[in-house]
């Protein structure tokens, strides 16, 4: 686990975790490791053990939300809100534990509502079931659900914010226009600004 300290006083501790055919390095988290910094948040970032012994096939859930909860008891700062950030699979381990955790809310990096052209498979139990406030950052392209499909099954205490463009890690087409790294800043400056209405 690599952790990130702010200059000067912390507003809150965030705990970031990964997808599972990425570790804590993706874009994604490194852009809002950032921006949380910037706003005065501790911010740790996971890599499962699966990932560190260099294996790509994730390990079953229930494992992935225990050493998630081990790391939260790690992290944890009495005094400030603990917020859960994850990309896709890690999206759905912080839902699943918000509750345990004792989280203020969760920001779900691209949520993975269905695999790919399989929209019966719906993961919105899980993240209907957080119990905390969510924000859901989903790209436009974003072939695992995209922002109506999320809206459409999402529960009173989650707000989607759409970003335009997008596939399910933010990367933009060079024929929209518009280059990845501000799709990044965009999803970064969404997720400081949802971490900071925690404080």
């Amino acid at each position: 686990m690599t952790t990130d300290v702010p200059d000067g006083q912390t507003n809150g501790v965030a705990l970031l975790f990964h997808g599972a055919g990425g570790d804590s390095g993706a874009a994604a988290l490194l852009a809002v490791r950032d921006a949380l910094l910037d706003a005065g948040w501790r911010v740790a970032r996971l890599d499962q053990p699966y990932v560190v012994a260099g294996r790509r096939v994730p390990a079953p859930a229930p494992r992935l939300d225990e050493v998630a909860l081990l790391a939260v008891a790690r992290v944890r700062q009495e005094g400030v809100p603990l917020l859960l950030a994850g990309k896709s699979s890690g999206a759905r381990v912080g839902c699943r534990i918000a509750t345990a955790a004792g989280a203020a809310g969760v920001v779900a990096l691209g949520f993975p509502l269905h695999p790919p052209g399989r929209p019966e498979k719906s993961r919105a139990p899980e993240l209907n079931a957080a119990g905390v406030p969510v924000l859901v950052l989903q790209g436009t392209r974003d072939t695992f659900g995209g922002p109506d499909d999320v809206r459409a099954v999402a529960g009173r205490h989650v707000t989607v914010h759409e970003v335009a463009g997008g596939d399910h890690s933010f990367r933009a087409r060079k024929a929209d226009g518009r280059p990845t790294r501000d799709l990044l800043t965009e999803v970064a400056a969404e997720a400081a600004r949802f971490a900071q209405a925690l404080t």
